[in-house]
């Protein structure tokens, strides 16, 4: 989807439409959550803190995030991607992967296919989508990224080796900021370029994804569209109006997030047996500390003792902290095969 939570407020607020928007809070604390085409243009981006998008783009106007609705209109769009394939991978609310190779229509072409969806999720939700078509995913997501808003590319069989050759490696999908820098201080700046290290020297320089990166420089990814991928974690954070530094006020700040999350492991009845503390410095730097058990955390007394530890024991590192969050990992319906992740908001 093309800037979903923006486009969604901007389509039932007509106020908006074709204004600079950003969905989240306009304290200085806050961050934006998404943002308008409009407001891209001034360097608004989505993470970004709400004080540095007002000071991009001056007429920016903040609005409140309506997550109810964005589900409700997130379903709405998965209702016509199963009238063409139950082969459907959520990604997140506003995008999904689709393994149409063989599809309910029976229609030979995935073109046709992409076409036929963006304009039935024009109609029923008077919102734009675009699309990327290919051989495997890897291809796919990248290319539903180069023509938004309201776009669609396919990149064929017979091209994609000279696409992803002459793709900027901080286009690839999988490929982070933190990462493309480091491909860029070693000389990497394209597809061709990292294409020229061998299987064993891309392990040596990029650990683990090493591998992804040497298969998709070559147009390989045989990862299957999986409608039952497993979702890892369960977990909640709150940003401050203001820096905190003292114990007492960290457990204090922590004490909603433990219940909530708790209490969702208990509603969905999935517990984790890794419990991990993000603590985010005043400098916007990280400390994230965890603690994992042999066996599944299943009460509450045992939940708050290890969490409130976890605070006891890293606060002193962290100092004066704007964000406090809690997340618990390992669960046990991943082993079973079925996960979920939750992302709690409590601003």
């Amino acid at each position: 989807m093309d800037a979903f939570f923006a486009s969604v407020e901007q389509r039932d607020n007509p106020e908006l439409r074709g204004k600079p928007v950003a969905v989240g809070g306009s304290a200085k604390r806050g961050v934006v959550a998404a943002a308008s085409y409009e407001a891209r243009a001034y360097g608004v981006r989505s993470a970004m803190p709400s004080i540095t998008a007002a000071r991009l783009c001056p007429n920016l106007i903040f609005t409140k995030h309506r997550f109810d609705v964005y589900k409700e209109v997130s379903a709405q769009i998965r209702e016509i991607f199963f009238e063409y394939t139950d082969l459907v991978e959520p990604l997140s609310l506003d995008e999904a992967f689709l393994d149409v190779t063989i599809n309910k229509k029976q229609i030979a072409s995935a073109i046709k296919i992409a076409m036929e969806i963006r304009q039935k999720i024009w109609e029923r939700t008077q919102l734009t989508a675009s699309a990327g078509v290919s051989i495997n995913k890897f291809l796919a997501k990248v290319a539903s990224d180069i023509n938004k808003p309201n776009g669609l590319k396919v990149i064929m069989p017979d091209d994609a080796v000279k696409f992803v050759e002459q793709l900027p490696v901080k286009k690839f999908f999988g490929v982070g900021k933190v990462t493309a820098e480091k491909m860029h201080r070693m000389g990497i700046e394209t597809g061709a370029d990292l294409k020229q290290f061998s299987k064993i020297e891309m392990g040596q320089k990029f650990g683990k994804m090493g591998a992804y990166y040497y298969r998709i420089v070559r147009a390989q990814d045989d990862r299957p569209v999986n409608p039952n991928r497993i979702r890892k974690s369960i977990g909640a954070e709150n940003t401050f109006s203001n820096d905190i530094d003292k114990l007492e006020e960290m457990l204090k700040a922590l004490a909603p997030i433990i219940d909530r999350v708790f209490s969702y492991m208990e509603k969905i009845e999935n517990y984790g047996r890794t419990l991990t503390l993000k603590m985010k410095k005043s400098d916007f730097q990280t400390i994230s500390r965890s603690r994992t058990f042999n066996n599944e955390i299943r009460d509450l007394p045992t939940f708050k003792e290890i969490a409130n530890q976890l605070v006891a024991d890293h606060w002193k590192e962290a100092g004066s902290i704007r964000l406090i969050g809690l997340s618990v990992s390992n669960l046990e319906k991943e082993h079973q095969g079925a996960g979920i992740q939750l992302k709690l908001d409590l601003k």
